[in-house]
């Protein structure tokens, strides 16, 4: 079991007495940081905007529904295979590559751009004075 304890988390198994030590030993090295009092309120603002009541009716555990119907299938005889996860595809890019077609990218949209300026300007030239 995990529990709030001074300035840290205490996690409470069963132990021999002799086993047992004071939290000051664990805790002790932690700084206390200053926390100013603006953040105290935002923090407690969050927290108070964020709260609600639970309804543990319609709280779901879908991990645990789905162990038992695996354990169910297993109990029946069923061989139980585990699912190779997905392969996602890596967000990992080539800097020099994506540099390159941004450089051949802009240079196409100034030259274009220069294009349609050069047209703006002869328009308007022709005009009269109103």
């Amino acid at each position: 079991m995990l529990e709030p304890l001074g300035k840290g988390l205490l996690g409470t198994t069963l132990r021999f007495d002799y086993e047992v030590r004071s939290e000051k030993e664990y805790f002790s090295h932690i700084p206390s940081p200053h926390i100013s009092k603006d953040m105290i309120s935002l923090a407690s603002h969050i927290l108070e905007s964020k709260t609600t009541k639970f309804d543990p009716g319609k709280f779901r555990d879908e991990y645990e529904m789905a162990l038992r119907k695996l354990v169910q299938r297993k109990a029946k005889g069923h061989t139980i295979e585990a699912t190779e996860p997905e392969e996602k595809p890596s967000n990992v890019i080539n800097l020099m590559d994506a540099l390159r077609e941004s450089l051949k990218t802009q240079s196409k949209r100034s030259h274009t751009f220069g294009t349609n300026r050069k047209k703006r300007q002869s328009k308007t030239r022709h005009r009269k004075a109103a």
